[in-house]
C-alpha cells in the first residue's frame, strides 16, 4: 500500500505541550505533551481524518501543488 505524506506544524504552548495542525487537512488538529507524542498523535489524527473522508466518499487532499513560503512583516508599535 502506498502512503501519503503531510506537513504538520507544531506550536509549543505556554502551559506546556504542543498543538499540532495539518495545513492540508482543515480542522485536523491534535495535541501532545512532548514532540514525540505530538507527532504520534498527528499521525493518528491524519489516519482518522482520511478514514472519515473515505467513509463519506470525499476526495482525499494531497500535498501536490503545495508551496511553502515564510513571510516576514514589520511590526508597527
Amino acid at each position: 500500500m502506498e502512503g501519503l505524506s503531510y506537513r504538520i506544524l507544531l506550536r509549543e504552548e505556554p502551559e506546556g505541550g504542543y498543538t499540532v495542525t495539518v495545513p492540508t487537512l482543515p480542522g485536523c488538529i491534535t495535541y501532545g505533551e512532548t514532540i514525540s507524542e505530538a507527532v504520534d498523535m498527528a499521525r493518528e489524527a491524519i489516519e482518522l481524518y482520511l478514514e472519515s473522508l473515505v467513509t463519506h466518499g470525499e476526495v482525499i487532499p494531497t500535498e501536490e501543488r503545495t508551496f511553502e513560503y515564510m513571510v516576514t512583516v514589520p511590526i508597527h508599535a
